[in-house]
């Protein structure tokens, strides 16, 4: 994928992503020696230039060379001086020394750091690793090992609601930039030793942190091994985002629809690992991606399993009315007032004759420039700062809807219908999907504006025969609908009520099938009924 080639002052580097700071290269495999100068100067070479890397000089128990490093702008200056220098600095008063022996020492230096989460290591690229994830390292003289003490500190901002998955009734954290803080989003809500996470690093500059988490017992493990397989296959400089991981495992990378769910809400991400799927989450975005993922996913919610279930089942039904409304309504209208204006009930086309009565241009490109004008407007919208944006999105198009229709460019009619388009397309949950279907739109109204009816219909043809077809970590993307399984259609479309939903999605194959114990069906009578006279009848 990325075997090309690049000459660049007369030599040729390989782009295979392999190739590495040679820095880190020939610290590889490296050890440190006993000298401490040699040491100081190896670790010293590699950060030369770097303004934050800090050398603090001091005498171990007052006899013997030592030094701590450490980049200033990664650590807690002050967990430094209280928790390992100043103890380094004074032997303890329980244990004196009767020798100036290094030997003895030593093992002292265990017990002194008692509130600091240390190791020894040997090897230099290892130290290195450490050193620039917000470590300490401790080199001595005469000892051949540097301890390496986490005293880590990132500004990170603080737990809130998600603002793109907003609910009425649910949790109101979400994930954040900080893997760790996420792991324990996690792990609060799933108190099992069952909760397994691996941690792998990719990008051979930025060795982004990646963490693998799965419910042993539940997910199938051959899908554990793929995906842990198609991330030791990404050979790349720089992971910035959850993002770059979605383009690389995804199946088809040419397909307009994401084919992995990304979300900001643990309650969310601990529902699909219970089903047995896998989430990924990567150091410094506060989006997880959830494997396999189905189409249904993208207009479900975590609020559609907190409230009744009647209810529910209406509002997930009105979802997907508004996602099809959003792609097909400009070119349903297109098709109807170009090639079949018979179909239009005769009141009705007298008011859309008078209402485009001056209109210069055809139905089709009139429709075709709102769209295009909504869509440059809510880029806009989005761009622009929240202060400015929120004026911008409602002033905008009350004064460009009105003064186009003043003007004559286009008719009332065309502005209620792309209105309705536009407010169709915020009622999907999943961004990443909404924002599919409305690029869809486009090449379905030109399809439409080309062979009327017959255009809509193939496009439309040709959309759910592409859906069909893709997979998701080899599960159908249009699962349970194609192949058809009637038992999984109760958590579609429609919420059958949680004590129906008995068994976790086949299409995972989990191991444990069972996901609620059979629910009595013969309750008690409410104890608060008056008791029935001799006599009476129920």
């Amino acid at each position: 994928m990325f075997g090309f080639r690049k000459k660049r002052s007369g030599r040729i580097l390989k782009g295979n992503g392999d190739s590495k700071v040679r820095d880190e290269d020939s610290s590889r495999g490296q050890v440190f020696s006993s000298q401490l100068k040699e040491n100081l100067a190896l670790l010293a070479a590699r950060f030369q230039g770097a303004q934050d890397f800090t050398i603090r000089e001091f005498d171990c128990f007052g006899k013997f060379p030592a030094c701590v490093l450490y980049l200033s702008s990664l650590v807690d200056k002050e967990m430094i001086a209280s928790h390992v220098v100043k103890p380094l600095m004074y032997a303890p008063n329980h244990m004196p020394m009767q020798q100036d022996s290094f030997q003895q020492a030593k093992p002292l230096i265990r017990q002194v750091l008692f509130d600091a989460d240390g190791k020894a290591e040997n090897q230099v690229s290892i130290a290195l690793d450490l050193l620039l994830r917000g470590s300490a390292v401790i080199l001595l003289d005469g000892m051949t090992e540097a301890i390496i003490v986490n005293v880590q500190k990132v500004e990170k901002r603080g737990i809130e609601q998600p603002k793109s998955e907003q609910v009425i009734r649910g949790p109101r954290d979400g994930f954040i930039e900080h893997l760790q803080t996420n792991l324990a989003l996690l792990r609060v809500r799933i108190p099992s030793v069952d909760l397994k996470i691996k941690v792998m690093q990719i990008g051979t500059i930025t060795k982004s942190q990646v963490a693998i988490v799965y419910m042993d017992g539940i997910t199938e493990p051959t899908l554990i091994q793929d995906i842990e397989e198609r991330l030791n296959a990404i050979q790349i400089d720089r992971i910035l985002d959850a993002g770059y991981i979605e383009q690389f495992i995804q199946d088809n990378p040419w397909s307009p629809f994401p084919q992995i769910r990304s979300t900001e809400r643990p309650d969310v991400a601990v529902g699909n690992l219970l089903e047995g799927r896998v989430a990924l989450l990567v150091d410094g975005s506060p989006y997880a991606l959830i494997c396999p993922t189905t189409f249904a996913m993208f207009y479900q919610t975590a609020e559609d399993y907190t409230e009744r279930t009647l209810i529910m089942s209406l509002t997930r039904m009105v979802r997907v009315i508004a996602l099809l409304f959003s792609l097909i309504t400009p070119s349903l209208y297109i098709a109807v007032l170009s090639f079949h204006p018979e179909l239009i009930p005769t009141k009705f086309a007298i008011a859309v004759a008078s209402g485009r009565a001056g209109v210069p241009f055809p139905t089709f490109l009139e429709v075709f420039m709102m769209e295009a004008a909504v869509e440059i407007l809510r880029e806009a919208t989005v761009r622009m700062p929240q202060q400015i944006g929120g004026a911008l999105s409602i002033v905008g198009v009350l004064v460009i809807g009105q003064a186009a229709v003043m003007a004559g460019f286009v008719s009332p009619i065309t502005v209620v219908v792309i209105a309705l388009t536009t407010i169709s397309s915020f009622a999907t949950p999943a961004y990443n999907a909404a924002m599919a279907f409305r690029m869809l739109r486009f090449p379905i109204m030109l399809a439409t504006g080309a062979f009327g009816f017959f255009g809509l219909i193939g496009a439309l043809f040709l959309v759910n025969n592409h859906i069909i077809s893709l997979k998701s970590f080899g599960v159908p993307f249009f699962t349970p609908f194609s192949p058809m399984n009637f038992g999984e259609l109760k958590d579609t479309i429609i919420r059958a009520p949680l004590r129906h939903l008995l068994d976790r999605p086949e299409e995972l194959h989990p191991l444990n099938q069972r996901r609620l114990k059979s629910y009595g069906k013969d309750l008690p009578n409410n104890p608060l009924d008056p008791p029935m006279k001799a006599g009476e009848r129920p």
